[in-house]
């Protein structure tokens, strides 16, 4: 099994206390993850391959059954005039200046009608470049709700969870990647995320499947 961490020559499999866990759910936009959306054309060869709709679906249901907490982590909605007089926008974000992605009061701007914020979930300030814990209340929710292990899913692998979850390490919180719970724009930047960098600040880097278990296993 691919969830374990390594403590000298041991391989210890992480456990998830639900009153200590929580699943981060990184842009979960219709943009991202619906037909019609402005980057799913681009995602669709990575994403529909793993079943990564399902997937989320799966790790959201599955800890809601084990009584652990969602957070919402979202991108910026575009707004008009968004970076417009920044000095050093990134990539990323001169992208979205042409793209409008995300565009606030637009349907691609909205979570994925499976993927909707319940009662007791946490949706946390949005963020304006990859990190959700840059410039947000993301760090002051979890603390607050006594998280100390976070769950990684959503959208972009290897930009804003991978940014996010490191962000997350330096915090000193313990984290999880879930290889088939998120997608890149390209093969080799899955494979960067999970074979190359992951392995840098990640404590464990599992499967949906796996990953169920382990929140049902919770559950006992």
């Amino acid at each position: 099994m691919s969830i374990i961490i390594q403590i000298g020559v041991r391989a210890v499999p992480p456990t998830y206390d639900p009153r200590h866990t929580a699943v981060l759910l990184v842009d979960p936009y219709n943009d991202f993850l619906s037909e019609g959306g402005k980057i799913w054309p681009r995602l669709k060869p990575q994403a529909e391959p793993i079943r990564l709709l399902d997937h989320l679906r799966t790790v959201v249901g599955s800890a809601r059954e084990a009584g652990i907490r969602i957070v919402f982590v979202p991108h910026r909605r575009w707004e008009p005039g968004d970076y417009e007089t920044w000095e050093f926008p990134n990539p990323t974000q001169l992208g979205i200046m042409e793209r409008h992605s995300f565009a606030r009061g637009t349907w691609g701007g909205e979570f994925h009608p499976d993927l909707q914020p319940q009662p007791g979930d946490v949706v946390v300030a949005e963020h304006w470049a990859q990190s959700g814990f840059a410039n947000t209340d993301l760090d002051f929710q979890l603390k607050q709700h006594g998280i100390t292990h976070v769950a990684l899913i959503g959208l972009l692998a290897n930009t804003c969870i991978e940014s996010t979850g490191r962000f997350a390490m330096e915090l000193g919180y313990h984290v999880t990647l879930v290889r088939d719970a998120t997608a890149a724009l390209l093969p080799e930047m899955m494979h960067a995320a999970h074979e190359l960098n992951g392995p840098t600040y990640a404590h464990a880097i599992t499967t949906t499947d796996e990953l169920t278990v382990a929140f049902k296993g919770a559950q006992a």
